[in-house]
């Protein structure tokens, strides 16, 4: 609700331009930053921090969120969310990495997803399940998307192993006749929701669940069983390091991780693209771009 719904469960301060995702050219600086910046193509960090306290979500905002965000013509932002980079990617490509690529970056790095893991993702066609199986297959992970099945050709071509629809009776008989294993060792969850309990089911002994988001509904059961007795650990995954986007900037300059755009809509056509996004008929992300 609007009371609660910040990041730090504070209400949020309107009027309010939205926007996470920023790619774009520093075109001026304030007090105490090197004028020298101006000019340099940046990428920006989603997430402000606290310095003494960066992983600290009371101290810490979001773009777009607590501040002012990308919606705009310009946009002001910390400098310590001004990352330069060197790329060949148009602005439009570059700006589908933020929000979603750190999320899932953090998401994935909290379980320490790696080679010879099997991980089961939800939510699979959107920003952040896209951006997760690219990340778990560069890590050297067999990947199963979980999603509508109109989507499934594109997850493939993506790099998921596998793929099986969203309403399932059981998940792990399902992902036994796709990939020969009836459990997952790690199961990333953008969305939670109705399926929870069944995915906390899917987890093999000793396996690792992580969620950074609960848009499908955040009141969820399960079997505490499935918990205790296969000595499951739960991750959360919200504010993510300062290291998590520098990484991430790196793995986008060596080209090991791609854009994936579903449609480009101008500003001025903003209220259209908002349409589309509420539609969740597309895979990947849905870019903004300024036309000057």
């Amino acid at each position: 609700d609007g009371q609660s719904s910040g990041w730090s469960g504070t209400a949020f301060s309107f009027p309010r331009i939205q926007g996470a995702d920023i790619c774009g050219e520093i075109v001026d600086v304030g007090a105490g930053v090197d004028r020298a910046r101006i000019g340099q193509r940046i990428l920006a960090d989603v997430w402000f921090r606290d310095t003494e306290s960066p992983l600290d979500l009371a101290k810490a905002g979001c773009i777009g969120s607590e501040i002012d965000g990308g919606f705009a013509e310009y946009a002001t932002i910390p400098e310590s969310c001004a990352h330069a980079i060197i790329s060949d990617l148009s602005d439009v490509e570059l700006a589908s990495f933020p929000c979603a690529y750190t999320t899932a970056e953090n998401l994935v790095s909290r379980p320490e997803v790696d080679r010879g893991d099997i991980v089961l993702i939800a939510g699979a066609s959107g920003g952040v399940g896209s951006a997760a199986i690219q990340l778990c297959k560069r890590r050297g992970a067999t990947v199963v998307a979980l999603s509508s099945p109109e989507k499934h050709t594109a997850l493939l071509d993506l790099g998921a192993d596998a793929c099986l629809p969203r309403q399932l009776e059981s998940i792990g008989e399902a992902l036994g006749d796709a990939i020969g294993c009836a459990a997952a060792s790690v199961v990333l969850d953008p969305v939670c929701g109705p399926n929870f309990g069944k995915l906390i089911h899917t987890i093999a002994p000793r396996g690792r669940y992580a969620s950074c988001g609960a848009i499908a509904g955040p009141m969820v059961a399960f079997d505490a069983r499935d918990l205790i007795y296969k000595d499951l650990k739960f991750f959360g995954a919200t504010v993510a390091p300062k290291a998590v986007f520098e990484t991430l900037i790196g793995y986008i300059e060596r080209g090991e991780v791609h854009p994936m755009l579903a449609c480009v809509y101008d500003l001025a056509e903003l209220h259209s693209a908002q349409e589309a996004f509420a539609k969740k008929d597309y895979v990947g992300k849905i870019g903004i771009k300024v036309s000057r």
